[in-house]
This record gives structure tokens, C-alpha cells and sequence, in this order.
């Protein structure tokens, strides 16, 4: 997959192009790029997906507080080039790029500068100002040029149609296996490790303290969960706890993520980790002492061990 900063110089054939968000790069994408790839075989062109850096909502939206997203643009990016994309032409997305009518994005970007020949669009995809554009006004304005539309439906389960929305509050409810099952992959949080207070180390389980690598990361509710551990890729077995640690904290208001990794004891602060999410173990607890967490510890890591296995 070949990686555009901007439209401007490119040569592309035949392209058949679909643009979006894409956060998450779950099964909903992946019906619509699978036929992106399929519809550019047939026309003898290039597979070409747009999206859009940083993500809209935090150039439009003047509180940002609770926003939070699936993927960052790394991941996105190693996601997108296991579907056989050809070109991922990432845009900028600012003040003034949000103000182009959804007409002249067409024109002047879609159909002058990329040269689109095919466009596949999602079920509710929406762009130009204020999000004005939707499929019926693509329709409308490739009329005017010579290039085809298309409208692709979703991935749909029994609750209705997958979208980064749902999976977001599954994450956040705790409904992991859910999430994961809509994503078509388990989820995972990078990050670095740094210093803690060393708590884990005094009852027989030392953790790893870790810091996302991205402020807007979407980190899984509260609770107490079976992960894979990658480290230098190499995988290891853990168990990670998100929460405010209420056994040991009177300040509920400082959330931390830890993880214990099993059959493991080198030093790794300051090194990049990713954790993948498996399986919910159960919901934060507060214990009447340390000796009763050590208790409930063994527990979890007997269930890791079983998930895992």
C-alpha cells in the first residue's frame, strides 16, 4: 500500500476510490473495502481509499473532553494495508478544508486532482460543510462529471448495523467479546511503560504501569481483563487491571492501567507495549485489605491462564 500526504502529483490508474474515517477498520469497513478491491480488479485500476488526519471532530468540536476513538492513524494504517489497498491518500483536515462545499470536493479534489473513476461510498457517509454531502448529493454531482457512484450497505448483525459508534459503547460497557466480534479483531491499547508505586511487587505481583501512546485511545471500562502482551514482539501471557485501584486509592478521580505479565521479570520501563484485549475477567473491586486483592489475584491469573491456554 502506497501512503499519500495530500492529493497533489499523484498518477493513479483507473482509480476506484472510497473515502471516510474509517475508525476502527472493522468488519462495516471491510465489507465496503473488500468491494473497493474487488470493483478495481474488474476495471483494471487502483484501489484508493481517502481519509482524513487528525480526525474532524477535534478541529470542529470546541470541547473535546470525552471524545476518544478505536484506532490512531498508525494502526489505521496497519489495518488498511492487511486488505490489499493499493493507495491510502491521507488529507489534512483543518478550519479551512471543513469549509469546502461537498460539490467542489468533488470537483476540484475527487475528480481533478485524484481522478476518480468509481467512487464507493458507506450506508450514512457524510462530507463537505457541515457534513451537507451525503450520497443522493454525490449522485447528483457526478452527473456532471464523468465518473460512477455507488452505495454500499454495511456489515449488519441482529442489533443492527456495525458501526465504530456501537463498538465504542461496547468497549466502554464493559461487552468486550462483543466489540471484538463487531472489530473482527481483539482490541489493543500501545503505550509506554513508566514508573508506579510498586504495590503489585509487594504482594507477590509486580505490574507494568502503562501510558497510551495517544491521549484520544479509547481505554476499555474499569475492570479486571485477560491480555496478550506484546513486548519487542514477543507475546506474553497477563492479566491488566483498568481502574482507579479503590483497595489502595481514597482518589477514585486517578485511573491507571496495570498489567501483571505472567512468567516474566526483565526491566522494561520506558519501553513501547501493546496490550491485547482477550477476555473480561470481572468488574474493579474494592477489597477490605491487601491480603484478600492477593487472594482474588491468584484468582485472576488462574482465569488468565485457562483463557489464554
Amino acid at each position: 500500500m502506497i501512503i499519500h500526504e495530500g492529493y497533489e502529483n499523484i498518477n493513479l490508474i483507473t482509480p476506484v476510490v472510497t473515502m471516510g474515517i474509517f475508525d476502527g477498520v472493522h468488519r462495516g469497513h471491510r465489507t465496503l473495502l473488500d468491494q473497493l478491491v474487488s470493483k478495481a480488479g474488474e476495471a483494471n485500476g487502483e484501489s484508493v481509499v481517502i481519509t482524513f488526519s487528525p480526525h474532524p471532530r477535534l478541529v470542529l468540536e470546541q470541547k473535546q473532553l470525552n471524545l476518544s476513538f478505536l484506532t490512531t492513524m498508525e494502526e489505521k494504517i496497519v489495518l488498511l494495508s492487511k486488505i490489499n489497498i493499493d493507495h491510502l491518500i491521507v488529507i489534512e483536515f483543518n478550519k479551512q478544508f471543513s469549509k469546502i462545499e461537498a460539490c467542489d470536493f468533488v470537483k476540484d479534489i475527487l475528480v481533478k486532482k485524484i481522478g476518480t473513476k468509481h467512487l464507493l461510498l458507506g450506508y450514512n457517509h457524510h462530507f463537505g460543510r457541515r457534513g451537507e454531502g451525503d450520497f443522493s448529493t454525490i449522485k447528483d454531482c457526478s452527473q456532471a462529471f464523468d465518473f460512477r457512484v455507488e452505495q454500499v450497505q454495511g456489515f449488519h448483525t441482529e442489533e443492527g448495523a456495525i458501526s465504530s459508534s456501537r463498538i465504542r459503547e461496547a468497549l466502554l460497557s464493559g461487552k468486550l467479546e462483543e466489540s471484538n466480534s463487531m472489530l473482527g479483531y481483539s482490541y489493543s491499547v500501545s503505550g509506554t511503560v513508566v514508573s508506579g508505586r510498586k504495590i503489585g511487587r509487594s504482594i507477590g505481583f509486580p505490574t507494568a504501569n502503562i501510558k497510551p501512546d495517544d491521549q484520544y485511545k479509547l481505554i476499555p471500562c474499569n475492570g479486571v481483563y485477560a491480555v496478550e502482551v506484546n513486548i519487542e514482539e514477543k507475546i506474553y501471557r497477563g492479566m491488566l487491571s483498568i481502574g482507579t485501584n479503590p483497595t489502595v486509592n481514597t482518589d477514585n478521580r486517578i485511573k491507571s492501567i496495570e498489567v501483571h505479565i505472567l512468567d516474566f521479570d526483565a526491566d522494561i520501563y520506558d519501553k513501547k507495549i501493546t496490550i491485547v484485549f482477550r477476555k473480561r475477567l470481572r468488574d474493579e473491586k474494592k477489597f477490605a485489605d491487601m491480603k484478600q486483592l492477593a487472594e482474588q489475584m491468584i484468582i485472576d491469573k488462574h482465569d488468565t491462564i485457562r483463557v489464554l491456554t
